[in-house]
């Protein structure tokens, strides 16, 4: 069965770090193009990182520049979103999506002191 399962959200405090992971059945993530939304209350769902299959190139949103990384272990076939300088506004629903059609059930992040 095709499937993604995210798992290590919680609640951090301002500037915390977590980090992610989305374990992939059914297919392998080398072979895919990976990615993390995430999905605030009263907002739609945005695209925060992705990381796309030959070379590994990673692209990020404007928002997460240098405090977010996204990572690929072909080995485990997981993705993983290290999140550092973590801010209120990080705050939501995050979601691990494969080639746009896949989604996991998504992982709550709550920033807050």
């Amino acid at each position: 069965q095709v499937q993604l399962a995210e798992s290590g959200g919680g609640l951090v405090q301002p500037g915390g770090s977590l980090r992610l992971s989305c374990a992939a059945s059914g297919f392998t993530v080398s072979s895919a193009v990976m990615s993390w939304y995430r999905q605030a209350p009263g907002k739609e769902r945005e695209l925060v990182a992705l990381i796309t299959t030959a070379g590994s190139s990673t692209n990020y949103a404007d928002s997460v520049k240098g405090r977010f990384t996204i990572s690929r272990d072909n080995a485990k076939n997981a993705v993983y979103l290290q999140m550092n300088s973590l801010k209120p506004e990080d705050t939501a629903v995050y979601y691990c999506n494969r080639d746009v059609w896949l989604w996991g059930q998504g992982t709550q992040v709550t920033v807050s002191s």
